[in-house]
């Protein structure tokens, strides 16, 4: 496997976090990552029947599986809580450890809070006659609350990146404290090219997030925004929308007609800060979410974009959760306390906190149950009346024998409950030969029976032919769009190496330009730059996951895109 250089390519999450990368690059040709020689539609499917015609493919006997119709359990596919390592370790045997959202435990400018550690235990402070200190662990806010609310791990204190998180996770039952309403001043907000932003002004007056729906529902406006079940300026802004269309009932009749015609006008939802930066670079965006934090050390968007802040602020707050005994709730009110302090207040203003003070927050406060109720909204309305075409490529060579291979399965048996009924879902497997294991229809109990069946009997052997059975994916999707051209084509590829069988990349970059299909990929316990390139062809994200994170990962790459 080392000498194969190995990566297990999947479909992607999460982990969202700070945007800071979204936007490096933006000036960057839009023509990156695409072939030197354009492909028509008639040649693309000459070029695609002929390569087909190259690949040995057969066709397994169809087998049902036995359909577990319990709900996904978030506690068993997170993974053990070291795979989100601390950025500031505690010193002391009297301590608190804080969940802290990306922004602000990171490196350099995402990396304030960790210096405001780092001083606190080394300051001395004591309690109760013993010195104290405090252990930040670098983690997504969404990514954070699942642990939190899962039980799966629950530390003394959080810091979210706003409210809405905390207000959540009160309404899953832990008791959450709020130790400091302000930690870092920031904001959410639209930043959209001046270009767009002048015309948008020139015809509504004005720019809030009132008019970017109404803009986006009409067409004027090509716009991108974040998983809202693990970023949380995606969150905030999916309350915001839906604010705007019912401010009196964030769920009622209006407020889903209201945000399905905004939706039905959105190219793509995020997964990941990469597909958004892809998304950014390319200039399909005329305008995309993001902090002003983020923003304002980006010298690319200060000087081409326009910042508009909405719904809540993110200001960092901090929570104690659940029953702490009274030396942990000290220790945390002692950190709170010591981060306000006007030193710390001036090293955060100089990391770009701060900014936009006079912003009042525009939503009321919002019930943690009703935000759930929000995200479960989004799930069932993003993509309106447009159904999905996916086909699911696995990679089943030798290297990913036992355990890569069970995990695999896993993945695919925990993500397919996902998938939703009104989509359509077809499986290849592929080693040095691909395998049509089920062909595309409609997810129906019986179809779900036959998917749950065929990654049963996976078995691994043989190369790696990726490209090969990429090819064969985009001929199954081709064929099922000619019957049904208004579906929503999508690729998900599991691979854990390089290709070392059958076509290359550039023998079939080409039909991925041109047919416009997004290719979902994760590279399992390494980094496949071929795959990385092919997702960011046409904006899809590519994923590094391993054994241990692969099944939450894939279940969020799919919550987010199915």
């Amino acid at each position: 496997m080392a000498g194969k250089g190995k990566t297990f390519i999947v479909l992607g999450l999460i982990a969202v976090t700070v945007f800071a990368l979204v936007y490096f690059g933006i000036s960057l040709t839009s023509n990156l990552g695409k072939s030197k020689t354009e492909i028509t539609a008639e040649d693309a499917d000459k070029a695609l029947n002929r390569i087909c015609r190259e690949i040995q493919v057969s066709s397994a006997a169809p087998v049902k599986g036995q359909i577990d119709l319990d709900p996904v359990s978030v506690s068993d596919a997170l993974p053990d809580i070291s795979k989100f390592p601390l950025s500031v370790d505690s010193k002391t045997d009297s301590y608190a450890e804080i969940f802290s959202s990306t922004e602000k435990s990171g490196t350099g400018n995402d990396g304030w809070l960790n210096d405001v550690a780092a001083d606190f235990n080394s300051a001395g402070i004591v309690v109760d006659g013993k010195p104290v200190s405090v252990r930040v662990r670098n983690i997504a806010s969404g990514t954070a609350a699942d642990y939190i609310r899962s039980g799966k791990y629950v530390p003394d204190a959080y810091s979210p990146s706003n409210e809405l998180w905390g207000e959540m996770v009160k309404a899953s039952g832990i008791p959450a404290e709020l130790v400091a309403q302000r930690l870092a001043g920031n904001v959410a907000g639209v930043v959209m090219s001046k270009a767009k932003y002048d015309e948008l002004v020139e015809k509504y007056g004005s720019i809030n997030v009132k008019t970017v729906t109404d803009a986006i529902a009409a067409g004027e406006l090509a716009m991108g925004y974040t998983d809202p079940f693990a970023s949380s300026t995606g969150l905030n802004f999916l309350v915001t929308a839906l604010t705007t269309f019912d401010s009196s009932d964030l769920l009622g009749d209006k407020a889903v007609q209201g945000f399905e015609r905004f939706q039905a006008g959105i190219p793509f939802i995020a997964s990941t800060t990469l597909q958004m930066r892809e998304a950014a670079k390319s200039g399909m965006l005329d305008a995309f979410v993001l902090e002003y934090q983020t923003y304002i050390n980006a010298p690319e968007l200060t000087s081409g974009y326009v910042f508009t802040p909405f719904g809540v602020r993110h200001d960092s707050p901090l929570y104690a959760l659940g029953n702490l005994p009274a030396e942990k709730l000290a220790i945390i009110r002692e950190f709170a306390d010591f981060a306000l302090q006007e030193k710390y207040q001036k090293s955060a203003a100089a990391k770009g906190f701060g900014g936009l003070n006079d912003y009042e927050s525009e939503l009321k406060p919002v019930d943690g149950i009703l935000l759930s109720s929000a995200q479960k909204l989004w799930k069932e309305k993003k993509n309106g009346s447009t159904p999905v075409a996916a086909v699911f490529v696995a990679d089943v060579s030798g290297s990913m024998a036992g355990e890569p291979l069970n995990r695999l399965k896993e993945s695919l048996l925990q993500g397919q409950k996902y998938l939703g009924k009104d989509n359509s879902i077809g499986f290849v497997s592929y080693s040095s030969e691909v395998t049509i294991n089920l062909p595309i229809a409609k997810y129906d109990t019986n179809q779900r029976s036959l998917f749950v069946g065929a990654v049963n009997s996976l078995q691994a052997a043989g190369g790696t032919s990726t490209f090969d059975g990429m090819v064969v994916a985009m001929k199954m999707l081709q064929e099922t769009l000619a019957q049904n051209p208004g579906m929503k084509p999508l690729i998900f590829v599991l691979s854990d190496g390089e290709t070392n069988e059958g076509h290359s990349l550039d023998e079939i970059r080409g039909l991925i330009e041109s047919y416009k299909i997004p290719v979902y990929t994760i590279g399992y316990n390494a980094n496949i730059k071929a795959l990385e390139s092919i997702s960011s062809i046409n904006e899809a994200a590519n994923i590094n996951a391993d054994t241990d994170d692969v099944v939450y990962k894939i279940g969020n790459l799919l919550n987010v895109q199915m």
